[in-house]
């Protein structure tokens, strides 16, 4: 299970009361999502996070190409596009919680890559603070428009930050992504990956 990053991880779940309670006017039944999606529509056509963009919640983001196994679709609630070529993020419903936020984000493809990027939303949340379409702060040359707005929305709202090492993120996750990857093997070949 992930552990809370950040000194403030609760601050902002707190002011939002009950978790997962989902009302019309809301982008989805996760408070961060809609926190996210509210600091995006304030800045409008202007980008944040390189190759990112929130989706329709639980949108088809073409898992039925993976493996039309009703169990392996629907395990995941698919929420934001990645890149502009197609691929997306979704939550994986790794088990049977409650609280969304807590499950797992994974990265699904269009070019055949399929696995787990952080273990939960708001590990996802400091991510996008990369502002690199492939997560990875070594390929960043210039940032988005809007990524300073971003950090000082993600700071206020959740006390958190870029990764300052991404090592402290990848042991977890890779051992996640193992786990992932057991569970997905009876769907899908992932051997290559």
């Amino acid at each position: 299970m992930c552990q809370p990053r950040g000194p403030n991880r609760d601050h902002a779940r707190r002011r939002q009361g009950p978790a997962n309670v989902r009302r019309m006017s809301e982008y989805s039944p996760v408070a961060e999502l809609n926190q996210l999606k509210a600091f995006a529509d304030g800045l409008g056509r202007v980008e944040f996070s390189d190759g990112f963009e929130l989706a329709e919640f639980g949108m088809d983001a073409g898992l039925h190409t993976w493996s039309d196994h009703p169990d392996f679709v629907s395990a995941f609630i698919p929420f934001a596009q990645a890149t502009p070529s197609g691929s997306s993020y979704a939550l994986w419903r790794c088990d049977d919680r409650t609280d969304l936020a807590t499950l797992p984000v994974v990265f699904v493809g269009d070019e055949g890559d399929l696995y787990v990027v952080a273990c939960d939303v708001r590990e996802f949340l400091q991510l996008l603070a990369i502002d690199s379409e492939f997560l990875d702060p070594a390929s960043v040359e210039e940032h988005s428009e809007g990524h300073e707005a971003y950090l000082a929305w993600l700071d206020q709202n959740f006390g958190l930050a870029a990764p300052a090492n991404m090592d402290e993120l990848s042991t977890e996750d890779k051992v996640l992504n193992e786990r992932f990857r057991t569970w997905a093997r009876p769907f899908v070949d992932l051997d290559e990956y």
